[in-house]
């Protein structure tokens, strides 16, 4: 209970501090947000995403999760996705990992972890598919900082093939999509990709994302019975893109053999 209560304590010395620089400082942010990015980091308590971002209460809408991963089938990251984008309105998405990410160092790995391997399984995806640039990597650390960054790519590319980002793209609204990667030793975040903002950028993520591989599964697989985020024709369009890719690819598998 003693750790408990410290929490309560610093809360109550926190609200009191607050209050005594600027009296309105809660009434003004009980009004209204209007934050000016979305960030989707990891659910690590090193990487507090206020504290590395240095933004107040208001400014940044958030999302963590177990090594920052951006699924389409996660209705949690979707909804908040969809959220602040077309709600809020917020100007950039931001996907965020960090170097030592736990959930990064599992997926590397071969051990048996329960539940939570299904949820690292894109993530395994990650080191099989750039197994040609990680095996010349003799460094451990590097090589894990590596998948690191390769994890933020991957997550970042999922981010600009989902409808809501698509269909704000269609429509010539932002946001612009950045990756960053935060060195726990340093306290600095390292710009990985920045200033997303169309399909053109989105495809050379696909070309900085893996070794060799394009494109990865669809965001939306068919036709939604009861589409939310987008209609059927932007589905189907990103889909198609995607399955070119994927033609791509296999031919090119076929002239090797």
């Amino acid at each position: 209970m003693e750790n408990f209560r410290k929490i309560i304590q610093h809360n109550r010395e926190w609200a009191a501090a607050m209050k005594e620089a600027d009296p309105e400082y809660f009434e003004k942010r009980a009004a209204k947000q209007e934050p000016h990015y979305l960030y989707i980091g990891c659910s690590d308590s090193r990487v507090p995403a206020n504290v590395v971002t240095g933004t107040e209460p208001g400014e940044l809408f958030v999302h963590r999760n177990i090594a920052n991963v951006v699924l389409p089938s996660d209705l949690n990251v979707m909804s908040v996705l969809q959220y602040a984008v077309e709600v809020l309105d917020v100007k950039h998405v931001i996907v965020t990992g960090h170097y030592g990410c736990g959930g990064v160092k599992a997926a590397m790995g071969t051990a048996s972890y329960g539940l939570v391997d299904l949820w690292l399984q894109p993530i395994r995806n990650v080191v099989r598919w750039n197994k040609p640039e990680l095996d010349q990597i003799t460094d451990e650390q590097s090589r894990f900082d590596r998948v690191v960054e390769l994890n933020v790519l991957e997550q970042l590319y999922h981010l600009s093939e989902t409808p809501v980002i698509q269909n704000a793209w269609a429509k010539g609204r932002r946001p612009l999509l950045h990756g960053l990667v935060y060195d726990i030793h340093e306290g600095l975040l390292r710009e990985i990709a920045t200033g997303v903002d169309s399909q053109e950028g989105a495809d050379q993520l696909a070309q900085r994302r893996q070794s060799g591989v394009p494109a990865g599964p669809p965001p939306i697989m068919g036709r939604m019975a009861n589409p939310i985020m987008a209609g059927d024709e932007l589905a189907d369009q990103i889909a198609q893109r995607v399955m070119d890719r994927m033609a791509v690819i296999g031919a090119k598998d076929a002239q090797k053999k």
